[in-house]
């Protein structure tokens, strides 16, 4: 018997409270893109051992360093003086038999494909240097990796976490950025950067969205076209925001408020993101497994970037709490919110957690047993099927940050 603990609990939901902050970095923010090469690595480690091998053997690189490089920006066209630097590492099988894998192609291939998917203006090849410390794994964690088991075993003692639903704040924030950086928004505004952060906060029925935007200097010419872009593209937010969304709040966007036209400060770009020359990244610093940044919320402190899609915990109990939270709002009537813990121990089948907490917030009373019981068989069905998950990760299938 699976050990499925679920409460109700007395808390005010985050859409009632006063104050609520949320953040999403976008596809083009330093920790996005080392995050997501880490991911790359791990991917192509998973494809060229199912390849090779026909089964993915064990992994984790799971921590990443983007450091920033170089640039100098100006109207009509600037140039990267010095390049990005991004340096994976971690642990893999890097030899089978008397077969070596070639990690350096994989890595570097792996990295520069997704570059190329993320940032349309940076050129793999001049604009950044890809560096790994990739070594062997540990006897022990590759043994229970490696372990002869219908499921696999957990490879730590780790509890993933996730909550639903979304906010109007949280949706907004997330659908924003991905609005920013769709390929019809691109095609009209090319000069449009990768690098958009949002950032909004909600007092009351008040929310203000800041948004860090870099604008692409060789596509704008002076000042005056800058803050013309600028607003427009503000207009086109606000058009999507009311076209998309039945608000009961009133909303607010402001755009590169570091901005000071007077002295010539602007948020201008070679390449489309800060990375560039401004800000450094680490796998594990961007957004959970919704996409956001919410401290409002409880949050995992895991990177699940880069860690294998078989048996790491850290990476797989995020991802299947997500998949209960959102199942149990969506199936189950009367749920306000939702929030599900999941601990493993090292060494036992995935499928058999120390511990499912599910944790209900409902302003109805009456319902409270069946809700108990239906909360309890979604947790049960999803840890039934957890194995799937390696396929839905490796097929890109599922949104990891």
């Amino acid at each position: 018997m699976r050990k499925i603990i679920v409460e109700r609990i007395a808390r005010t939901p985050v859409s009632n409270q006063k104050l609520e902050i949320v953040e999403r970095k976008g596809q083009g923010h330093p920790d996005y893109i080392i995050d997501s090469c880490s991911e790359a690595v791990s991917l192509a480690l998973c494809r060229y051992y199912l390849d090779n091998f026909q089964r993915v053997l064990h992994h984790n690189v799971d921590k990443g360093l983007l450091v920033a490089g170089v640039a100098e920006p100006k109207f009509g066209g600037g140039r990267v003086v010095e390049p990005i630097s991004i340096t994976v590492a971690g642990r893999a099988i890097t030899k089978v038999g008397n077969e070596e894998i070639p990690i350096d192609e994989i890595v570097r291939n792996a990295i520069k494909t997704r570059l190329r998917r993320l940032l349309r203006f940076l050129d793999v090849n001049k604009h950044v240097v890809i560096d790994y410390r990739i070594r062997p794994g540990s006897i022990d964690l590759i043994g229970v990796f490696e372990a002869k088991e219908k499921i696999p075993l957990a490879n730590d003692t780790s509890v993933g976490l996730a909550f639903a639903p979304m906010t109007i704040t949280e949706r907004l924030t997330y659908n924003i950025e991905r609005f920013l950086n769709s390929r019809d928004f691109k095609r009209k505004y090319p000069m449009i950067g990768e690098d958009i952060k949002v950032m909004s906060v909600r007092e009351d029925k008040n929310v203000r969205i800041t948004i860090a935007m870099p604008q692409i200097d060789r596509f704008v010419h002076d000042i005056s076209e800058y803050t013309t872009i600028k607003e427009e593209v503000r207009q086109k937010i606000l058009d999507y925001i009311f076209r998309t969304e039945s608000l009961d709040v009133n909303v607010n966007v402001v755009i590169n408020t570091a901005d000071n036209i007077e002295k010539g400060i602007i948020y201008l770009t070679v390449t489309g993101t800060s990375a560039e020359c401004g800000d450094d990244g680490n796998t594990g610093r961007g957004n959970r497994v919704n996409g956001l940044i919410t401290p409002n919320r409880p949050m995992s402190m895991e990177a699940v970037a880069g860690k294998n899609p078989v048996n790491h915990v850290g990476k797989i109990y995020n991802i299947l709490a997500k998949k209960i939270s959102d199942r149990i709002v969506e199936e189950i009537e009367g749920i306000d919110e939702v929030y599900v813990r999941i601990l493993s121990s090292i060494g036992v089948p995935i499928d058999q957690p120390q511990v499912v907490s599910i944790q209900i917030v409902s302003h109805k009373e009456s319902m409270e047993e069946t809700m108990f019981r239906r909360a309890r068989e979604i947790a049960d069905e999803e840890l039934n099927r957890i194995v799937e998950i390696t396929d839905l990760v490796i097929n890109e299938k599922i949104v990891l940050f």
